[in-house]
């Protein structure tokens, strides 16, 4: 019995009934690590900061009252408004596809104003807080002071910066109930993994080198992977730990998503389109810790 040569033209093809996302981050790693103020009916936020003062000693009896002049200070967070797409399929293109990409499309929107939460946030650790210390005064950038910043030092993230970081938490009087967090990306754990002196026989460190991932909490931090770090220099990234309440984060509009047919359009394409708005500031300086690494070597 033989089988014509040619039969091979009519195999069918099996084509993917679905779409897959690309890899991304997509939720926000961010959020619940500071201080969630909610919804902000506004332009702006503040958080109000008090100086400390100290206590003095009486040397006699009936003496007038001396006032004690305490600092004040007020933070202000802008709101800023993002918008994603739209993301556009027409009803021609849709009546060619094996599956509709427009609940995907939905999703791609959410991760994005996700991953748009986090800059925020990450930025509102690093750059100036915009800062005003008196009723009408001018606004002033408050910048990160030197001596809470670690230095890249032409090494990489290596078990001296982290105790100097716990270090500088410690010496500035951070709550011991506050946790502290730490942010990595991949370079950075695969140094981490990569150091004896960091990575002892304990059980935890054994956990971690069997697992390929910095344990969530270790060393006093809960540690945060984000692979969109500052390049602070060539082959230098920055990255930073911070106490909970060291930002304060607020959402005007959480993220929203519309999916309609464009009648005014060739073909009623569908669009997908999302927006939100939020803003965020560093309440104070002590409470985080810039650390800066080389990323071409410690492997």
């Amino acid at each position: 019995m033989s089988t014509s040569a040619t039969i091979t033209t009519a195999f069918r093809q099996q084509f993917h009934d679905t779409f897959i996302h690309a890899l991304q981050q997509k939720e926000s790693r961010f959020q619940g690590a500071v201080v969630d103020r909610g919804m902000i009916q506004g332009s702006s936020f503040t958080t109000n900061n008090i100086g400390t003062v100290e206590a003095r000693e009486v040397t006699g009896r009936y003496q007038d009252k001396e006032a004690q002049d305490v600092s004040h200070e007020t933070r202000i967070a802008y709101m800023a408004d993002y918008d994603i797409g739209p993301l556009v399929v027409d009803a021609f293109a849709l009546a060619k596809l094996t599956a509709d990409p427009t609940y995907k499309y939905v999703e791609l929107l959410v991760a994005a104003a996700n991953r748009r939460k986090d800059k925020t946030i990450y930025r509102a650790l690093l750059d100036g807080a915009p800062t005003r210390s008196s009723e009408g005064g001018s606004i002033t950038s408050t910048a990160i002071p030197s001596g809470q910043q670690i230095a890249a030092g032409g090494t990489a993230f290596t078990k001296a910066k982290l105790i100097q970081a716990k270090h500088l938490f410690l010496a500035n009087e951070v709550d011991d109930s506050e946790e502290l967090y730490m942010i990595y990306d991949a370079i950075m754990a695969r140094q981490i993994m990569a150091d004896t002196t960091l990575t002892s026989a304990d059980f935890l460190a054994v956990q971690m080198l069997q697992a390929g991932e910095v344990a969530r909490n270790w060393m006093g931090f809960t540690w945060i992977p984000y692979q969109a770090l500052d390049l602070a220099a060539a082959n230098t990234n920055r990255t930073v730990a911070f106490a909970k309440s060291a930002v304060q984060f607020g959402t005007g509009i959480d993220a929203k998503t519309d999916v309609d047919v464009n009648k005014a359009k060739r073909g009623n394409p569908t669009e997908v389109y999302g927006w939100l708005s939020l803003g965020a500031v560093r309440q104070d300086e002590k409470k985080v810790v810039r650390i800066d690494y080389l990323t071409n070597t410690g492997f």
